[in-house]
């Protein structure tokens, strides 16, 4: 392996290396641990210290002759307690791979690390950029990675398995972890002994919400308190030990002690089926064995176990606090009822796949995603929840309602919405004044909300099948704006698609804070179809209601209104067209069938359309519509009702 005799100077600002140099290290694996090269043997300066390691080698030497070696060796209790005394440096890398299982994972797949490193070559994302700023922090005192070769095969051993393993990319401690096994194992032995600690000894250590080591942090605090009450009762808050101990478990114990008193504690844990815990200092075992060899591994495991559970609903807990704090800043809703509906919210997602056993559990849920990304519900979900919340639930085409719904908060298309988007509508529909509601209506008929809806069973009415309300989500509808707003919504970070860029995130929150408010000038003109439309959704919200035969003779008077209006601007801009001719007045008695008798003349005229503040100002003229969309409603009631009938309606469905 080419070495550099240049050392370079370890220090926060890092120059990325060019795609050129990246591919010609990657050409060039380490075949040799890095501690062979920076660090060998001459027997002509051994001191204590070397003399030890020699007794170490020569005691498992005599092992190996009485017990065998490699794969094919009979582990038995002197095989622990020579575990427990250390392994020497030349036997480190040949143990670990043995006794952690990764020898078999190198055995039964040739040449899988040079592939992965040849794919992952060259690749750019937030995995590597993290990679990258922290490739000469890690064990920046060890000539090894002073140097080139040391710095390249660290960064090899951590970009392919970021590339093998996206979901946990790469983590924090993760660069520590593999200079030290760099130090005693070759390359690919390196990366597979990665892969063991990561997924398989300690799978929950490495990845964003790290509950490995807090669940680990947690039975620490309980062996405290039963192992030394004296200290316990000085110290009723142990918050102190959580602030100290996690980088202990992350960095298995690597960034608190020495290099040669951290490795034996890594021994320790890939033997660590062995019944009782070890301690990392040789000379510290022989009292830890004497006083704590009553714990055993099965202790342990049951203790972290119990911990478990109060961990990750910490982690939830938190989770939630954080999404109310930055939702409640943008809705009415209070707090409570924000709690409320964030539980409803997140209780859907769960009933829903336990219904639908085909599905993967938590198919949507990512913790590695910001806070307000991590659960989030498609288009069947939300419209369970809308006939659970909705006060326009009611409505004979409440499917259709809740898939437009659905359609426009869907800003990116990606089939999902999150919580954030789910309470803003939720808040408008109770919440909202006279014009937000109407705005909501007036955007659920048009693009990219509305598309023409009609189900293939003439028997079910308005009802959607399932699949029908899936394909129907995922239909594309042309929105009538710019381009560039089109391109700024296509380049906005992805939901709930693998790892996403931090940076990206952050420039959409910028610009949201200085995003201006919708002007209602800005809203598209509704077409002739469209405005049908939006009078039958109209026509069946006040079906039931006290006042429905005044409401429906006001749309009928507010009908007649805008057509009128819209004849007499034709006429301004086309004096020869003429319109059929369109009664102005309203029948007092049967108005629904005046009413369906206007809509249906509609059809027969020229196409035409209105604007948000003409249907506006209509409306605001009756005062039936105004008291009907400015009546309050109790929407803790409606939570209540929400809470106690959301299992009852999963198995309706």
């Amino acid at each position: 392996v080419p070495i550099s005799s240049d050392s370079a100077d370890p220090s926060d600002n890092i120059e990325v290396p060019s795609l050129t140099c990246q591919r010609e290290c990657s050409k060039t694996v380490n075949t040799e641990a890095l501690m062979t090269v920076f660090h060998p043997q001459n027997l002509e300066t051994l001191n204590s210290k070397m003399l030890k390691e020699k007794m170490k080698e020569q005691s498992w030497n005599i092992l190996f002759s009485e017990c065998g070696r490699g794969v094919s060796m009979f582990r038995t209790k002197k095989t622990r307690d020579l575990v427990v005394r250390g392994i020497p440096e030349t036997l480190r890398g040949e143990l670990w791979m043995l006794f952690s299982g990764a020898i078999n994972d190198m055995a039964a797949n040739p040449g899988y690390y040079a592939e992965v490193v040849e794919q992952s070559l060259g690749t750019c994302n937030l995995a590597t950029e993290e990679i990258e700023r922290d490739l000469r922090r890690s064990l920046p005192e060890h000539p090894a990675f002073q140097s080139d070769a040391g710095i390249s095969a660290l960064r090899r051993v951590l970009t392919a398995y970021a590339y093998r393993n996206p979901k946990i990319g790469y983590c924090q401690a993760m660069n520590i972890l593999t200079s030290v096994l760099l130090l005693y194992a070759k390359e690919e032995e390196a990366f597979w002994l990665l892969v063991a600690v990561c997924e398989r000894m300690l799978p929950d250590y490495f990845n964003r919400r790290i509950i490995g080591a807090l669940v680990d942090q947690a039975v620490f605090e309980e062996l405290i308190r039963d192992h030394f009450p004296q200290l316990t009762e000085h110290m009723t808050d142990m918050t102190f030990f959580s602030s100290v101990s996690l980088s202990w478990f992350l960095t298995l114990f690597i960034s608190v002690l020495p290099i040669e008193s951290a490795v034996n504690v890594g021994s320790n844990v890939s033997d660590e089926k062995s019944s009782h815990v070890r301690v990392d200092i040789t000379d510290l075992i022989r009292e830890s064995n004497e006083k704590y060899g009553n714990i055993r591994y099965e202790d342990i495991y049951s203790m972290r176990c119990q911990n478990r559970l109060y961990v990750i609903q910490t982690l939830e807990e938190t989770t939630k606090q954080n999404v109310l704090r930055v939702v409640s800043q943008d809705v009415k809703l209070s707090l409570h009822e924000l709690d409320e509906l964030y539980v409803i919210f997140k209780k859907e997602l769960f009933f829903s796949y336990y219904w639908r056993l085909s599905h993967p559990v938590l198919k949507h849920h990512d913790p590695s995603l910001p806070y307000l990304e991590q659960y989030q519900i498609d288009c069947q979900q939300f419209r369970m929840l809308y006939h659970l919340l909705s006060p326009w639930a009611h409505s004979a085409n409440r499917d259709s309602l809740a898939l437009w719904t659905f359609r426009l908060l869907d800003e990116n298309s990606d089939c999902l919405i999150n919580f954030k988007e789910f309470s803003s509508a939720i808040d408008v529909m109770y919440n909202g004044s006279f014009t937000e509601k109407l705005k909501l209506l007036f955007k659920l008929h048009i693009p990219p909300a509305y598309t023409e809806v009609k189900s293939k069973d003439s028997s079910k009415g308005d009802e959607l099948s399932r699949e029908e309300l899936l394909h129907f989500s995922q239909l594309h509808v042309s929105k009538p704006t710019d381009e560039k707003e089109g391109e700024s919504v296509k380049n906005s970070p992805e939901k709930g698609k693998g790892k996403v860029d931090i940076q990206a995130y952050l420039s959409q929150w910028q610009d949201e804070l200085f995003k201006k408010e919708e002007n209602i000038k800005d809203l598209p003109r509704m077409n002739q179809s469209q405005f049908i439309q939006l009078s039958k959704t109209l026509y069946n919200l006040f079906h039931g209601d006290p006042e429905e035969e005044s409401l429906y003779q006001a749309i009928a008077i507010v009908t007649s209104l805008l057509l009128r209006m819209e004849e007499v601007g034709r006429k301004l801009h086309s004096p020869t067209s003429s319109a059929k001719g369109f009664s102005g007045t309203v029948c007092e008695g049967n108005t629904e069938s005046h009413l369906e008798k206007d809509l249906s003349s509609l059809r027969e005229e020229p196409q035409w359309s209105f604007s948000f503040e003409q249907i506006l100002a209509s409306l605001l003229n009756e005062p039936a519509l105004v008291r009907f969309f400015e009546k309050p409603i109790d929407v803790k009631a409606k939570l209540e009702n929400a809470k106690t009938s959301q299992l009852s309606s999963r198995t309706k469905m």
